[in-house]
């Protein structure tokens, strides 16, 4: 409970009115519900005519300083009231009476649904609200997050918790909360109208419950380590599937299927076997309830019998059947508090798994007191080194970039190339050492300033599944259309775009999967020629493309770099001929640096690589 009640303080503080209001509403439906069945005293006794009191109105009169006048007041008003039912008895006869007891019952129960349905109306708001913001946190988090969290976690698991995860907070802990705030409103208030009736039943009653409590107690601590094992589960499924659908076409080349399918097949089968657990676990709350529930009726129909037949109560026997109608009204609230806590159990399972990305601390933030930053001057490499986890990934890296040049890293695959690029714009922060834009730190200026510096063209053409106008717009704030016209046209896309069923919108499917991997590739650089940074990050832009492509992606790279500042990575030495310096790195280390001449004077790595590239 203390795990439910610290989520309750993180996600329902926007929504207090709606809950002050539901706890009124339920309070009143309570109170109402408890003064309709006290009618059933007076029924039972003009029916069977087993009254034989004599009763006069008795004024009330409050004296607050008083505790006896206080504590008086109950049997005040119920000696008026049935003095009011005698006395109508007595001049309209039993049968008119009865008919305006019915009137009664059936107005204080329209009033009881009424309040019970505007408490379920206050809740509404909260349920839809809590997990609205769930998503808006989660989805807000996973963008501020660095790229270092996510290379420690599986995708499909991540889609998992986004999905699954918050559906079953949904369908737990959200839509428990009416009952856990209306039950144990009902639960203490009919207590209260037990105990004014018979305290010495109800302390028996007290006697009994907590053994219920504690029987059920121990089935949800049980049930909940079992809903975290199937979340979990549930998120290597889905990572099982979102590698299937990027691996299909390898899939089916290797002829792979059959493998796939029964790898699938055993985590499915895996998860089954733990729901089954859980659901069987989470079923016997109500058989259970309701057989403790019974039982504890039977006890006490013997107590309370015991007193009434004893003659010396002050309980009787149409009193007692009003005492049980209350006790077992307390039954049904008991029951929906049981499962709830089963079910709210079985939330806290799926809201752990949340809480990973949600109270996950991002290494790379703003600066307390940012500098500005304008570049103006150089790019500094500083003695810079780097590692993910164990290994140096970069070893003691020195490398001054001036405004306005061109400058290429090659090296064998995993030399550090990409690595020492991505360090600018602060995906990840060098572990020693330091990078600076104009002797200006870059840990001390803000994150959008330092990006809002650079444009990145990738080997992969990052697109969303939008249109041509909104991806070669994208992050840029009021773009126009004679604008992204003409960063498409530099980019030699306007001719392939006006081409399709709408222009500019027309979408390009699901990472631009409607077009080809050139055309991807000019709407990347279009949308980077758009944005107009002064820096420019080319992460071999053109490796991955045919002849033809890779010369209208060329033409369109060098509109793209002509007076800007770049860095560019490349497996193909024929794009960085022109380079102002290449820098050859092997193992983390710039092993060689010039222009190509140069490096082929020296007879080296770089030597090498071309000669490779000949042949």
């Amino acid at each position: 409970m203390k795990d439910f009640l610290r989520i309750l303080r993180r996600f329902v503080p926007p929504y207090k009115r709606y809950l002050v209001g539901n706890i009124l509403f339920n309070i009143l439906s309570a109170i109402l519900n408890l003064f309709s069945f006290a009618l059933i005293i007076p029924i039972l006794q003009i029916l069977f005519k087993i009254d034989k009191g004599v009763y006069t109105y008795m004024p009330v009169v409050v004296d607050w300083a008083n505790w006896d006048s206080v504590k008086a007041l109950p049997e005040i008003w119920k000696n008026n009231f049935f003095w009011f039912v005698s006395d109508l008895i007595e001049r309209e006869g039993g049968s008119f009476t009865l008919i305006i007891l019915g009137v009664f019952l059936v107005v204080m129960t329209f009033l009881k649904v009424a309040s019970m349905y505007l408490a379920f109306y206050m809740m509404i708001p909260i349920r839809t609200g809590v997990v609205r913001d769930i998503r808006n946190q989660i989805n807000r988090k996973i963008t501020q997050l660095s790229l270092g969290f996510f290379s420690e976690e599986r995708k499909g698991d991540i889609l998992a918790r986004v999905s699954g995860d918050v559906n079953e907070i949904e369908a737990s802990i959200m839509s428990s909360l009416d009952m856990l705030f209306k039950n144990p409103i009902l639960i203490s208030i009919y207590l209260i109208g037990m105990i004014l009736i018979s305290w010495q039943l109800t302390l028996f009653v007290f006697i009994l419950l907590p053994f219920a409590g504690y029987v059920m107690g121990q089935v949800g601590k049980k049930l909940k380590r079992r809903s975290l094992e199937g979340q979990q589960q549930w998120g290597a499924l889905m990572s099982q599937i979102e590698e299937t659908l990027g691996g299909l076409r390898i899939i089916k080349a290797f002829n792979a299927e059959k493998k796939i399918q029964d790898r699938f097949e055993r985590a499915n089968e895996l998860f089954r076997q733990t729901t089954t657990r859980v659901y069987r676990r989470q079923q016997i709350a109500h058989p259970m309830s309701e057989f403790l529930g019974t039982a504890t009726i039977a006890v006490v129909l013997w107590y309370g019998g015991s007193l009434i037949l004893s003659n010396n109560s002050s309980i009787d026997a149409a009193t007692f059947i009003y005492y049980l109608v209350i006790f077992y009204s307390i039954i049904n609230p008991a029951k929906d508090l049981s499962k709830a806590a089963y079910a709210i159990q079985k939330g806290l399972a799926s809201m752990t798994r949340i809480d990973k990305i949600l109270m996950a601390q991002s290494d790379i933030n703003d600066p307390e007191q940012p500098k500005p930053v304008k570049f103006t001057h150089a790019i500094e490499y500083r003695n810079v080194w780097f590692r993910y986890r164990n290994d140096w990934v970069l070893k003691g890296i020195n490398l001054t970039i001036p405004k306005g040049k061109t400058v290429a890293l090659v090296g064998q695959s995993g030399s550090g190339k990409s690595t020492l690029v991505d360090l600018l714009p602060r995906f990840y922060d060098v572990t020693e050492g330091s990078i600076a834009i104009d002797d200006t730190d870059i840990r001390q200026v803000k994150l959008v300033d330092l990006r809002g510096l650079m444009g990145n063209v990738n080997q992969e053409a990052i697109l969303f599944n939008d249109t041509f106008f909104n991806n070669i717009a994208f992050g840029v704030e009021g773009a126009t259309r004679e604008q992204v016209e003409e960063a498409a046209k530099i980019a030699n896309a306007h001719d392939f775009i006006m081409a399709s069923e709408h222009g500019y919108d027309t979408n390009i499917g699901d990472r631009g999967g409607k077009l080809s991997g050139g055309q991807r590739q000019r709407i990347s650089i279009a949308r980077a020629i758009l944005k107009n940074p002064p820096i420019l990050i080319l992460d071999e832009a053109t490796s991955a493309l045919d002849t033809e492509s890779e010369h209208l992606v060329q033409e369109a790279l060098e509109n793209l770099m002509r007076n800007r500042t770049t860095i560019v990575i490349a497996h193909r030495l024929s794009t960085i001929k022109n380079a102002d310096e290449i820098c050859v790195m092997h193992e983390g280390e710039i092993v060689e640096r010039g222009c190509h001449e140069d490096l082929l004077k020296l007879d080296g790595y770089y030597k090498r690589l071309c000669d490779m590239q000949s042949f």
